[in-house]
């Protein structure tokens, strides 16, 4: 009996030891400046005293900064004064460990203006990046973050800022440790609730009678996800392509058609008949096109005629084709590309003025008022040391943008190009919850990974996994079409369109997310009903009963209900 007892209490340890140690991942990010900071998430996680309720404890200098331990209406913070480097800051030691996912919060502020601040972690002479926020005086800001490492090992924990002139306050820091298993975990949580559905479907005769042992099979027909690849126009006339595409995709991107270079090389002389051609293909696949791009800012890809125009015959050029390419796609796609590459480049804002890309986005609603305006740019969610595209920056953008007084508001959307070498996997998703925290749809537009030949399917697996798991991202595509002359970074097949390894991570994903049509199979309990959980899309179903020599065949749709999570699945009644 001792034996059994002790033997129940183990198993109840174990148990509670389990649970404990598989934390639920949280999304939530605040893009607001406050008076006061929450409090930090996970508890601190990993670090001593996170809300500073300690005093010093934990804490220490970084460098040859002053460090003063505040406090105001309540609230204990620290703070780095007398910085004569970017890095004299304040300091935690931690220990991180090799194949662990770390997320890291912080809230943030200076003594004056604004500045952008980033968290740093030093380990072993190099330093990891896990996030930045362009940080205020008067409130707080919440930096959300996220690193791993390579070796495991102490690093020390820091906040750097290139304005040396402020005072870096700090609150409310955490660093919360998930295994590989508990991030899998979130993964698997999160598309159940965002990217799945519950079906009830029940068999009945004509006199109304339930049908037990009838057998289901269900057929998934089309993803409801939108998930697809770019292409160029070398898919025109080339079957062996068109049917590798169509089998796979749901929506597509134009490498170069639409842009301005390509759909006007002489000024004055317009030609869509390539873009046209690609759009009426897809049109006829149900195949949906991303508008990619209205204009580009980076100065390397202008038309030629374009660097030789007076200031006034360029803002009149600009008019015309915004008016051009917008109207004839007019309601057509499923968003515009707007001013790419907004954030790093600066073209028509050096020709223009500083209100250019205002002027342009503000054009292109009122030509198509119904289509999604993205901003789109790289860099926001692959690297944490480009402050010139972080997350911050990028909601500063968008704030300007939806300034613009028109009639109504432009509908924006989040384009992240996601051009990734070394995933942070982490920091990606931490970088989704910040701008997800914006309420407006988030793409991925344009993934690729360019690494090593051994590590590059893996990294473009663990890419394409984070995004679709994430609640707040509403498509991506894949910025790998395939070209006899070679790929932008990798390509999905090769000549003959086979599968390379990239492309079977691809087959591999379609097929978990229920593509590729993809079947449930089954049959009718005592009382007449199947359920099954599927992921959203559009399905066909079949019914028979071997007894009866009855068959029967419908088709469905399965979508998201974003307005009230659905605790009850949908019901389909059935007559055979």
């Amino acid at each position: 009996m001792k034996l059994l007892l002790l033997l129940l209490a183990f198993c109840c340890l174990s148990l509670s030891r389990c649970e404990e140690k598989s934390v639920p991942y949280d999304y939530s990010a605040t893009i607001e400046c406050l008076d006061t900071p929450y409090k930090p998430q996970y508890n601190g996680g990993i670090i001593v005293n996170p809300d500073l309720q300690n005093g010093s404890q934990g804490w220490s200098q970084f460098g040859n900064a002053k460090v003063d331990f505040r406090e105001f209406g309540g609230n204990k913070f620290v703070v780095a004064t007398q910085r004569n480097q970017s890095s004299d800051s304040i300091s935690q030691k931690v220990n991180l460990e090799k194949g662990i996912f770390y997320t890291f919060s912080a809230w943030l502020q200076v003594s004056i203006g604004k500045a952008p601040v980033s968290a740093v972690f030093k380990k072993n002479g190099e330093y990891k990046y896990a996030g930045s926020v362009v940080a205020e005086s008067k409130c707080w800001s919440m930096l959300k973050g996220g690193l791993t490492v390579d070796e495991s090992g102490p690093a020390d924990l820091y906040f750097e800022s290139e304005n040396k002139t402020v005072e870096i306050w700090v609150d409310s820091v955490s660093l919360q440790p998930f295994t590989q298993e508990e991030w899998d975990s979130h993964h698997e949580q999160s598309i159940d609730k965002a990217r799945k559905g519950a079906v009830r479907i029940r068999v009945m005769n004509n006199k109304g009678e339930t049908i037990p042992n009838a057998t289901i099979s269900i057929e998934q027909k089309k993803l409801g996800f939108p998930f697809g690849c770019a292409v160029e126009n070398n898919i025109l006339g080339n079957q062996a392509y068109q049917n590798w595409f169509t089998q796979r995709f749901t929506v597509t991107t134009f490498g170069n058609e639409m842009k301005w270079y390509s759909t006007e090389r002489i000024r004055g002389q317009e030609d869509y008949s390539t873009a046209d051609a690609m759009f009426s293909f897809f049109k006829q696949h149900g195949i949906a096109v991303r508008g990619h791009n209205i204009l580009w800012d980076d100065p390397r890809y202008q038309p030629g005629w374009v660097n030789s125009l007076s200031r006034d015959d360029l803002y009149n050029a600009v008019k015309r084709r915004v008016f051009s390419v917008v109207s004839r796609y007019k309601g057509q796609l499923t968003g515009w590309d707007v001013v790419n590459e907004n954030l790093h480049f600066s073209f028509f804002e050096s020709e223009l003025g500083s209100k250019a890309s205002y002027n342009t986005y503000a054009m292109a609603h009122a030509f198509d008022p119904r289509t999604t305006m993205f901003l789109n740019d790289y860099n926001t969610l692959e690297q944490p040391n480009d402050l010139t595209s972080s997350p911050a920056r990028y909601l500063g953008k968008l704030r300007e943008l939806q300034s613009i007084r028109v009639a109504g508001h432009i509908p924006l959307g989040i384009g992240l190009e996601s051009h990734f070498s070394t995933p942070n996997i982490p920091y990606m998703r931490s970088a989704l919850d910040t701008l997800g925290a914006t309420g407006l749809p988030i793409w991925l537009t344009e993934v690729d990974v360019d690494a090593p030949p051994n590590v590059r399917a893996n990294y473009f697996e663990q890419v394409l996994r984070e995004g679709h798991a994430h609640p707040k991202v509403k498509g991506m595509v894949m910025w790998t079409g395939y070209s006899p002359s070679g790929c932008y970074k990798m390509c999905l097949t090769d000549g003959n369109f086979k599968n390379l390894p990239t492309g079977d991570v691809v087959d591999k994903l379609l097929r978990e997310w229920g593509g590729l049509r993809s079947q449930t199979t089954g049959v009718t309990d005592a009382n007449g009903f199947f359920e099954a959980s599927l992921f959203h899309g559009d399905y066909d179903l079949n019914i028979s009963h071997p007894l009866t020599n009855s068959k029967s065949s419908y088709n469905f749709t399965l979508t998201p209900d974003d307005s009230s999570p659905k605790t009850q699945p949908s019901l389909f009644v059935v007559r055979i």
